[in-house]
């Protein structure tokens, strides 16, 4: 290892290690018929039904984050993220669903979505996907079962892809108003600081951590920037269940 790499960020690190992960997401074609304007509109609502199912479980991940934080401005910080940033996230996606209500799909009728039913089984109108029940248990369980870091870097992702995946696409949008509303809330200088601010805690604590704990938050970071990958991938796919 040279001296540069061997001083460089924790998450140099974990990006380093997981680009050709985000080199294949932006080669998937949900990202490519986003960015064109030809994915279909059935694919994109299945995305934004699925990712309001996740957003519930991703809070819940990032609390418990906030309450093993170390400090209390990072404690108040991470909370924020799980209740206010989410919350923005899950109105856009109520415009989103208002705007793509003619595609039949079950989850996007008009008024509250999936997101508003309640937890009982077979009260909610549309169940995760199994690529969104795996995503969100691995979550839960790390951020429960492991070290703060290890948390962290494991919701990580969701916050890091998007915002690099907002500020690449900016420049070239969408000739779809729809998608190009899309890519302009990930490229908003407003979330770029939230996942900077993200990044600058996981390298802070990942700078005092040991070898074993920065090897094990390096694999969640990987696994759940796969995630990321297979997310889009079933949504592409409209992926159910298959029996």
């Amino acid at each position: 290892m040279t001296p540069e790499a061997a001083t460089a960020p924790f998450t140099a690190h974990l990006w380093a290690s997981t680009e050709p992960l985000y080199q294949a997401i932006l080669r998937h074609p949900f990202l490519t018929g986003l960015t064109d304007g030809t994915l279909p509109r059935a694919a994109f609502a299945q995305f934004v039904v699925q990712d309001s199912l996740y957003l519930r479980d991703y809070a819940r991940a990032l609390a418990v984050c906030a309450a093993k934080a170390p400090t209390e401005a990072d404690v108040r910080a991470l909370a924020t993220d799980a209740a206010e940033a989410v919350a923005a996230e899950q109105a856009m996606h109520a415009d989103f669903r208002n705007a793509l209500a003619g595609t039949g799909h079950p989850g996007l009728r008009p008024g509250p979505g999936p997101e508003d039913a309640p937890d009982a089984g077979s009260a909610r109108p549309v169940p995760p996907a199994p690529t969104t029940l795996a995503y969100t248990s691995y979550l839960l369980a790390t951020v429960y079962g492991d070290s703060f870091l290890a948390g962290l870097a494991a919701v990580l992702p969701c916050y890091w892809v998007y915002a690099r995946l907002g500020a690449e696409l900016l420049a070239a949008s969408s000739p779809d108003p729809l998608y190009a509303r899309w890519i302009a809330a990930y490229g908003d200088p407003a979330f770029q600081a939230v996942a900077q601010r993200v990044i600058a805690l996981t390298d802070r604590v990942g700078a005092e951590a040991s070898p074993a704990e920065r090897s094990r938050a390096a694999r969640h970071f990987a696994v759940t920037t796969r995630y990321e990958w297979m997310f889009w991938d079933a949504a592409w796919r409209a992926e159910t269940w298959p029996v």
